[in-house]
């Protein structure tokens, strides 16, 4: 395991006790240790259907050892691995430079916060429509009630993409989280989306090294991103579906 003075961890983000990390395997799947909850996170909309909230859905019993997670997007088992990577048509490699999320962002300054973005970590969770996009919200946010929407849509970014300052405070805002994994769906576009690892959880490289320690990331899991082991939203675009059932229902969606 890399040893902790090596890692980087983002501003604004608090790295998980050293049990918890995900391996990336060189030509198949993510291998989680420490035992985190598994769960569902469904993508629920507001009123006017844009993505707004998640949902708890089905539980999965994670292996107390380590559970390996399907990375190809073939397997049968989702979210775990089946060893279809094996036969799949699919580039295992590693294709993220490693360099800080920071580093190459964009900024957008308002009168109260100042929101950086780096696009290429966009998982498509379409949460930063909401009531409005978000890059057009900060530069205007003043009242409590502005600003607490700013926060929402970012907060909500599975990705993080997104990093919010207060300007006030100096504080980055992150909203909290245990180090748990999600298994995003998003029927509002009918797809399946990444694996959201919560909590500043290390993901270790085939390599041996360590990406940025983040509170938030979305991991690949259709095997097609352009910026692997991150999810860059080709999962929408390719309408990949894992055939898990909701907790309350035996149907896909």
């Amino acid at each position: 395991m890399a040893k902790a003075k090596k890692i980087k961890v983002e501003t604004g983000s608090n790295m998980a006790p050293e049990s918890y990390y995900i391996k990336v395997t060189s030509d198949g799947p993510y291998l989680v240790y420490g035992n985190p909850p598994i769960d569902q996170e469904i993508i629920l909309p507001n009123e006017e259907g844009s993505s707004w909230v998640y949902r708890k859905g089905k539980h999965f019993t994670p292996d107390p050892a380590h559970t390996a997670l399907c990375r190809c997007g073939e397997s049968k088992h989702s979210p775990f691995c089946d060893g279809s990577h094996e036969h799949a048509h699919w580039n295992p490699k590693e294709t993220n430079n490693k360099r800080p999320l920071l580093e190459d962002a964009e900024e957008f300054e308002g009168p109260t916060m100042i929101l950086a973005d780096n696009e290429k970590y966009c998982a498509f969770a379409r949460f930063c429509d909401a009531y409005g996009r978000i890059w057009n919200l900060v530069q205007e946010a003043k009242t409590e009630e502005e600003k607490e929407i700013v926060r929402h849509e970012a907060g909500h970014c599975p990705a993080g993409r997104l990093v919010l300052w207060d300007k006030e405070k100096e504080k980055v805002f992150e909203p909290p989280f245990e180090p748990s994994i999600g298994i995003i769906e998003d029927p509002g576009i009918k797809v399946s989306g990444p694996i959201w690892v919560k909590g500043g959880i290390r993901i270790e490289s085939a390599d041996g090294t360590s990406y940025e320690i983040r509170n938030r990331v979305t991991l690949c899991r259709c095997g097609h991103s352009s910026n692997k082991p991150f999810c860059d939203g080709t999962h929408a675009s390719m309408e990949f579906r894992d055939g898990i059932p909701f907790a309350d229902t035996d149907k896909e969606w």
